[in-house]
């Protein structure tokens, strides 16, 4: 069994701690501090997000109308995989974000060495088109 007291642990701001990281799942602690946000952002898996610390408002930025909720510790939010969601810390907070499966359909660490190639080629190619 593994342990951790997420609301004592030693983070810093704007750098995400990964906690734990399987074949099947990652789990990353984030401090935000008062009036920062995590702008339009999403992940390729599905995520759970929890309030441990502050006050966050989460925003589903796909939805429409898109939806908004705010919430202190105990908050749970999920997105579906690609969702595109923004989070905006009303004051200093911290918040568990747990990503499945890891990593997910699309995320560059689950392409195989000929897919990397092929983007890394695909890339160029658009890189040399502009």
């Amino acid at each position: 069994m593994k342990t951790w007291k997420i609301n004592e642990l030693d983070t810093q701001p704007r750098k995400p701690e990964i906690l734990e990281s399987t074949d099947d799942a990652r789990a990353i602690v984030v401090d935000l501090p008062a009036g920062e946000s995590m702008e339009d952002h999403e992940v390729h898996e599905r995520a759970w997000l929890v309030v441990v610390q502050g006050e966050l408002e989460v925003t589903a930025l796909a939805s429409s109308p898109v939806e908004s909720v705010s919430g202190g510790p105990g908050l749970f939010v999920e997105f579906e995989p690609s969702e595109r969601h923004r989070v905006d810390a009303h004051e200093d907070s911290r918040f568990l974000l747990l990503l499945t499966p890891w990593p997910g359909r699309g995320h560059p660490g689950a392409l195989t060495i000929d897919e990397k190639a092929h983007v890394r080629e695909r890339a160029s190619e658009v890189n040399e088109g502009q």
